[in-house]
């Protein structure tokens, strides 16, 4: 999952020229996610690792990644 997740992140970049900030998961998909970086991670923890933020939904059948200016908003408050 780990490695599909970077693949997703460097297509994304080299399409659009900017890195993505947003990766949408199921929670199958985190669950793994979360195992293949250690099972201790946190939702956050992970986040922060990959720079992304992460938003779970049972709505993504499959992992993708997005840019959002207000991803970072968050942060600044």
């Amino acid at each position: 999952m780990l490695s599909f997740v970077y693949r997703l992140m460097r297509d994304f970049e080299k399409e659009h020229g900017i890195r993505p900030n947003l990766l949408y998961l199921n929670p199958v998909h985190m669950h793994v996610l979360r195992d293949q970086m250690s099972s201790g991670k946190l939702l956050d923890e992970i986040g922060c690792l990959l720079g992304m933020e992460i938003i779970i939904t049972r709505e993504a059948l499959h992992p993708h990644v997005a840019w959002t200016q207000l991803a970072g908003q968050r942060e600044a408050v």
